[in-house]
């Protein structure tokens, strides 16, 4: 046996056998450990200003910052950094605030001890305090204009405020994140051990899209460098989301044994309905914490853009992980109510859940048209439609949900209506956008229970494209998570992993878009789609058939069955519009050819001709195609399937 470690002694884990280490140093194996997530992306949420310090909230704002550690702890995290990520000289000076360090750096100690002593009366569970830490945001000489010992200097007077009273009124331990630069790192290491060397140390680096810290150093030799300075654990945080850092992770386990701590970004922040959010689901998230224990990662937690809905959703995937895997104790907060054995069904076989879904596992062709709900309460023209194409042979019907953020028509109404009156199959369209992630779940439940078994998951377009711009949006998940969420519904989990009877039995597919100028952001969308559970996907509409061909190459590693997307122009205006409004990328000699015709008969026909032209030319690479009916158009999207060729 070997004498404890400090992060073992803290979290009371018993003494551990030394396992084969050359440098026969300790093996601190532990359990996962769940941390917090992002401080200021809550602050920001509850309408705090970016350009505000928010390491002086501890003072002006305590109430606030108190309510952010609870949510936490809620939320299963057994550690919670305090709120002082930039409570140091050199960022204080910024906003005059020089002074302040250790009246904040207490007060944000203080803040999160009566959080934990707070939720201990309650739910009889230990947490322990982090005393927060991140980079001074300069640049250190020789490179910089710091010098060395005035960075070391800065870091000692915060990580002295941090610990003072020691363990249980100070910081239990300490946690310098975010760190760009190892030679900056090594005076925040120095620092600490100079004034808290009793307190467990975790340093973690931040990495690029290559898995290297922003100074250049490997995430190798960056662990290497951090296992010799004599830190406690160490690890990967901040980044550009939970794929880079599980990469990371897994390059430092390589070159040392000590305990690694992963707390990712959820994802890279994109512009949504004008703010900058993160669209990374709390779903997507735990899948990857899941991968990121079995790497090697005892810590895990959240960086920007996560919230409680991050770690809670971390939290049960660990535990679901102990229960699958048999390997791991998860140590967490103590649950609300009583624990409980997970019970999961096996879904269908495709081939069982839907036509559509039968389809797809034969290898047959599927043809589908679109028909948008109206914007009012008469459907009676969407049901003819889809009477007439059920009549000639069209195997299911698309239906939309609010394109372009408009207000029509349930997707999910008219689906039922045309399902129950015509007797033909309908996949509808779900969007993230206007539900939580309770409505979600209800929504998708009923709508297995009443025989909608094909579901297109969808982010959705963000209300300030359509008429009511004002409008708010949801987005608890994106599109990945979503299809997370319907793969553990036909597995018959809820997301709080509690059992609903049986399998929703659907059949998922997901969007994919060839001509989006990020392609390699779509690429790699595509494929978190894919490992999230989807099943195949339905392209938008595509004119320039080279970009659709480049895109199946560049999916071929994670290929799942395409329906690629045709929309049959109606006139030059049509295609100008797709080209300048919608960005849709329009080869010139569609445009010649649109432009050559002078009648609205004429354009029509002419439109119909291009999208016939284009479904043979792709039908041999695709396994089916989705016909969109323009202005209400169904004969002509039937005349593009070939199964009409009468006049409108």
């Amino acid at each position: 046996m070997v004498n404890q470690s400090k992060l073992q002694r803290l979290f009371g884990v018993e003494e551990v056998p030394a396992k084969g280490r050359a440098d026969g140093k300790v093996n601190d194996a532990m359990p996962p450990v769940l941390c917090d997530g992002a401080m200021g992306t809550m602050f920001y949420g509850q309408g705090i200003f970016i350009n505000r310090c928010y390491d002086e909230l501890n003072s002006s704002q305590p109430e606030l910052v108190r309510s952010v550690h609870l949510e936490y702890l809620q939320a299963g995290a057994r550690i919670i950094e305090t709120n002082t990520f930039g409570a140091n000289i050199v960022r204080l000076e910024r906003y005059g605030l020089a002074g302040r360090v250790r009246e904040l750096n207490l007060a944000g100690v203080k803040l999160a001890r009566e959080s934990v002593e707070q939720i201990r009366e309650k739910q009889a569970s230990d947490a322990f305090v982090a005393g927060a830490v991140g980079p001074l945001g300069v640049r250190l000489a020789p490179q910089g204009k710091m010098p060395v010992g005035e960075a070391f200097a800065a870091f000692k007077e915060q990580i002295e405020a941090l610990a003072e009273g020691g363990a249980g009124v100070g910081a239990d331990l300490l946690i310098v994140e975010t760190m760009v630069s190892l030679a900056e790192t090594e005076q925040a290491v120095r620092a600490a051990k100079a004034v808290a060397a009793e307190l467990p140390l975790i340093v973690m680096v931040t990495v690029d899209e290559e898995g290297n810290c922003l100074d250049g150093t490997s995430a190798e030799d960056a662990a290497k460098l951090l296992t010799e300075w004599g830190v406690d654990a160490l690890g990967c945080n901040c980044s550009s989301g939970p794929a880079v850092v599980l990469g990371a992770i897994e390059r430092m386990r390589a070159s040392t044994s000590l305990p690694l701590a992963a707390m990712p970004n959820a994802g890279m922040p994109r512009s949504v309905d004008g703010r900058h959010i993160y669209l990374t689901s709390p779903e997507y998230l735990a899948s990857f914490a899941r991968k990121l224990v079995k790497a090697g990662a005892t810590f895990i937690g959240g960086c920007c853009g996560t919230t409680p809905n991050h770690i809670r959703a971390v939290r049960s995937a660990l535990r679901a992980f102990e229960a699958q895997e048999g390997a791991v104790q998860v140590v967490g907060g103590a649950d609300t109510v009583s624990e409980r054995v997970e019970s999961t069904v096996e879904p269908p076989p495709l081939a069982e859940r839907s036509k559509v879904g039968a389809m797809i596992a034969a290898g047959d062709f599927v043809t589908l048209v679109e028909i948008v709900p109206p914007k009012g309460i008469d459907c009676s023209k969407e049901i003819e439609g889809a009477a007439q194409l059920h009549r000639l042979g069209v195997d299911a019907i698309n239906v939309p949900d609010s394109p372009r953020a408009s207000a029509r028509m349930s997707a999910q109404s008219l689906c039922v209506q045309i399902q129950q009156q015509i007797g033909i199959e309908t996949v509808l369209h779900y969007t993230c956008r206007d539900r939580n992630i309770l409505s979600i779940q209800g929504d998708l439940i009923g709508a297995s229970s009443i025989g909608l078994k094909n579901i297109l998951c969808l982010t959705g377009d963000p209300p300030k494209l359509g008429n009511y711009p004002d409008a708010t949006a949801v987005f608890d998940v994106d599109a990945i998570g979503l299809v997370k969420i319907v793969k553990d519904l036909n597995r018959g989990l809820d997301i709080g992993r509690n059992s609903i009877g049986g399998s929703t039995g659907f059949t998922i597919s997901v969007a994919a878009n060839p001509g989006v100028p990020d392609i390699e952001s779509e690429i790699r969308r595509f494929a978190f789609k894919v490992e999230a559970g989807a099943e195949f996907a339905i392209t938008q509409p595509v004119f320039d058939l080279r970009l659709l061909e480049q895109f199946l190459r560049r999916i071929e590693g994670f290929r799942i069955p395409v329906i690629a997307g045709i929309w049959p122009l109606t006139s030059l205006r049509n295609a100008e519009f797709m080209k300048n409004d919608l960005k849709v990328s329009m080869p010139p000699e569609i445009m010649a050819r649109m432009a050559a015709v002078t009648s609205p008969e004429a354009s029509r026909a002419e439109g119909v001709a291009i999208a016939r032209e284009m479904l043979a030319e792709v039908r041999g690479e695709v396994q089916g195609v989705q016909v969109s009916a323009p202005f209400g158009k169904y004969t002509a999207a039937a005349q593009v399937l070939g199964f009409t060729n009468g006049a409108e």
